[in-house]
């Protein structure tokens, strides 16, 4: 998954303390005080624009991630106030390196550079600052979503249903996921991802939270979590009722978030009760994930909705386009800790060799 590769954000005087450090080394290779100087400028802003670039970098560009990806990241920290931060770091790494470059060359022609020096140390800084809160944010955003779940192009059933109706006792009973299981609901706080090896194929199971039957504006954040499993990777959704109604939800309430999760998807919908161990329902399809009972048969059914291999979904990359901001350093590499190891040389046109005569 591509936000495991995230790298960690700085803050403005990591980011400062870092180049300067790395803008005095520049200062010691030269033995003329003015133009040592000069260097330092032009070095300390082009740390900064490098470091700021490694940051952009860093996230995709989530108009092309999946669907499933783009919506939760939406739905924790809202696409457009990322990209809204993302834009004010590609400012400052655009306008870093050109106050450091100006302000360089005007040393050339000053009669005290270090005064110029100090003048662009505290313009450089400034512009640093004046993103920081962003930087804070961005890294948020990236600790975040570094562990969100990978979602493989696998077969996938998502389990859906009302809080406390045994979509965690099932999936532990399934899969290899070891969800958390309480007498109480939203046990499950966020997506969780669990897999199954049947002979060659792997089959991936998503235990969602779980939701309410009530207004779209009035869902709460784990809620539209669940949504966004259930419309962008579900092959098959498992719907589990709790036909005892001790989940503290009645039957018909139940149906009727059914009926909204149908509407939702284009993919098959098997609806299961739970916890026939209590009660039975007649009509449904039985299982308890209590003592096991109907679970098998559960699985097999769902098995029935596998497609053919050749009708599975391709695999979507993931990987992002080159933010507009850094465009200008496409062809830079950066080491983990993200300063430049290598600039490729533009290939140039290579001239025709001339026969020698008698060759």
């Amino acid at each position: 998954m591509e936000f495991e590769k995230m790298p960690t954000v700085p803050t403005a005087d990591e980011i400062l303390d870092r180049s300067f450090r790395r803008a005095a080394k520049k200062m010691k290779e030269k033995t003329n005080k003015e133009r040592a100087n000069e260097e330092f400028v032009r070095a300390v802003g082009a740390a900064v624009h490098d470091r700021l670039v490694y940051i952009i970098r860093g996230f995709p560009e989530f108009d092309k991630i999946p669907p499933f990806y783009r919506e939760m990241a939406d739905i924790l920290f809202g696409i457009e106030k990322i990209k809204q931060s993302l834009g004010a770091v590609g400012w400052a790494a655009k306008h870093t390196k050109m106050v450091g470059n100006q302000i360089a060359m005007q040393s050339r022609r000053a009669e005290d550079t270090l005064v110029l020096r100090k003048r662009a140390v505290a313009r450089l800084a400034s512009m640093v600052h004046q993103i920081d809160k962003d930087l804070i944010f961005l890294n948020e955003v990236r600790n975040v979503l570094r562990h969100l779940p990978n979602v493989e192009d696998a077969f996938t059933i998502v389990i859906a249903g009302y809080p406390n109706v045994g979509k965690s006792s099932f999936i532990r009973r399934v899969s290899s996921a070891d969800p958390e299981v309480a007498s109480y609901p939203f046990t499950t706080k966020n997506i969780i991802v669990g897999h199954r090896e049947m002979g060659r194929e792997r089959i991936q199971f998503v235990d969602t939270p779980g939701i309410l039957d009530r207004p779209a504006e009035e869902r709460n954040q784990i809620e539209r979590q669940a949504l966004s499993a259930i419309m962008n990777v579900a092959d098959v959704i498992l719907f589990i009722a709790d036909s005892s109604e001790h989940c503290g939800y009645p039957m018909g309430v139940q149906l009727s978030l059914l009926e909204e999760v149908k509407g939702m998807v284009s993919v098959p919908v098997v609806v299961v009760a739970n916890k026939s161990d209590l009660v039975a329902a007649e009509g449904y399809t039985m299982m308890s994930t209590a003592d096991g009972t109907g679970v098998d048969e559960v699985l097999m059914e769902l098995l029935t909705h596998k497609p053919a291999p050749e009708e599975r979904k391709k695999a979507v990359d993931i990987r992002s386009s080159l933010p507009r901001e850094a465009e200008e350093t496409a062809n830079v590499e950066y080491d983990l800790e993200g300063e430049v190891v290598r600039k490729p040389r533009s290939k140039r046109a290579r001239k025709p060799r001339t026969k020698l005569a008698g060759s």
